[in-house]
């Protein structure tokens, strides 16, 4: 699944009273990733309660069920040890590692596990499209608390990616 996915809001045809939850706002990788990230997302709040049913909702089925993400206490400091998802139950384990201050990584029990960036829900669109490119780029070289920082420097990531083997955030 590569996809970045836009709103759906609104009502259901023929249904005045029906609201469609909006899409994540996600990218990951087309395939097989060689960086630390497969991809990156993007939530409209800081509560994971009701942000990861619908990040959950919306991964392949054929992944498997997740079953637990974790999460950095900074960027997630009021997270719930469990969050109820369409048909499971989703363990939350918080983390103080450094790395992990702007990543979730998503388990899918047996079948396997995905580190995605975290872009802050305030991000300027501007910012946040370059953010889920480059997190989904599967040549992208950089962690999580780097992309950030070099959003949140104001660079457009190009020297320092490319020293390290990448084409650049764009």
């Amino acid at each position: 699944m590569n996809a970045i996915t836009e709103p759906a809001e609104g009502t259901a045809p023929g249904d005045g009273h029906s609201y469609r939850m909006p899409l994540p706002r996600l990218r990951l990788t087309p395939d097989v990733s060689h960086g630390p990230l497969d991809g990156a997302w993007w939530p409209r709040c800081d509560a994971l309660e009701l942000e990861l049913p619908v990040l959950v909702g919306s991964l392949d089925p054929s992944i498997g069920t997740v079953t637990r993400v974790t999460v950095g206490t900074a960027a997630w400091p009021d997270a719930p040890k469990e969050v109820m998802a369409p048909g499971h139950v989703i363990e939350v384990v918080l983390t103080d590692f450094a790395a992990e201050a702007h990543a979730i990584t998503v388990e899918c029990g047996t079948v396997g596990r995905w580190e995605l960036l975290v872009i802050p829900p305030d991000e300027p669109a501007g910012a946040a499209t370059r953010l889920l490119t480059a997190a989904a780029d599967p040549e992208n070289p950089l962690s999580a608390p780097r992309l950030l920082a070099l959003a949140e420097s104001g660079l457009d990531g190009q020297d320092a990616w490319e020293s390290e083997g990448g084409s650049g955030l764009r």
